[in-house]
């Protein structure tokens, strides 16, 4: 199938937060995907991602679901709920609930959707014990509302490879680039597109880290990404609070994006 039109939602795995471009704007996985349906599609092709880091999925739904209609795409992507696991004190289940109401109205709109299951970063962050439980709850009811709208589901979360420490970046909550070409891998073989098949390799399991020097980067890891981390969320701020789409409207795949 060709489609011609993509617009991806979401919030950080979405907006390609470090998967810099070499003017140090950021790709990603979704950018990834739309330079290879544009080369099925042609010049017509059109891509909007309205990604904003930091968001959750009630501002994801507010911000971002009638600009996402508005524009009539063929397909979108929709990412959602990663903010809300982490957050003190949440209903995962009501979060699904919630969830649903978006994924109807896009797949009425006549748009093809995709939907993810997330990788499992538990085992690189604190309070394992509570975000695990809820990620489940959350991964679960996505891949019920795919099949029960017809969406295709991009299920990262039994991709082993996302164990792998270079899949992710020195915060170890976001993908490094080679975690977000392993995603655009597997949304492209969903979608039953060809995909380049580097985007999937993965090196070998480095050996494990000793004792001594595993917790100094565990300290050095606190001090620097999750002490910030805590700060911002103690003053209500968000990371995505003055940023903005960073393609706003259907636009056409630029020979940077496609190289």
């Amino acid at each position: 199938m060709t489609w011609r039109s993509f617009v991806a939602m979401g919030d950080s795995f979405t907006e390609g937060l470090n998967d810099p471009y070499p003017d140090g704007t950021y790709r990603g996985w979704a950018d990834l995907v739309a330079a290879r349906l544009a080369v099925d599609a042609g010049p017509d092709f059109g891509y909007a991602n309205l990604a904003i880091r930091g968001k959750v999925l009630d501002q994801i739904v507010d911000d971002q679901l009638e600009a996402t209609l508005a524009m009539h795409p063929d397909l979108v992507s929709v990412a959602a709920g990663g903010n809300d696991v982490l957050r003190p004190v949440m209903d995962t289940h009501d979060l699904v609930h919630r969830f649903e109401p978006m994924v109807k109205r896009l797949r009425e709109s006549g748009a093809d959707v995709i939907l993810f299951r997330f990788a499992d970063v538990t085992a690189h962050l604190p309070a394992q014990r509570i975000i695990g439980p809820r990620a489940a709850i959350l991964n679960d009811g996505v891949a019920e509302l795919g099949e029960k709208y017809g969406a295709y589901v991009i299920d990262l979360f039994a991709d082993d490879a996302f164990h792998h420490p270079e899949m992710w970046a020195p915060d170890r909550l976001h993908l490094s680039a080679a975690g977000h070409r392993r995603v655009a891998g597997h949304v492209l073989n969903v979608l039953g597109v060809g995909v380049d098949e580097q985007w999937m390799l993965v090196p070998p399991m480095p050996e494990p880290t000793p004792w001594l020097l595993a917790r100094g980067a565990d300290l050095r890891w606190a001090r620097d990404h999750l002490a910030p981390w805590f700060r911002r969320h103690l003053r209500g701020q968000s990371s995505g609070a003055m940023i903005t789409a960073k393609r706003p409207t259907l636009s056409p795949v630029s020979d940077r994006e496609i190289a």
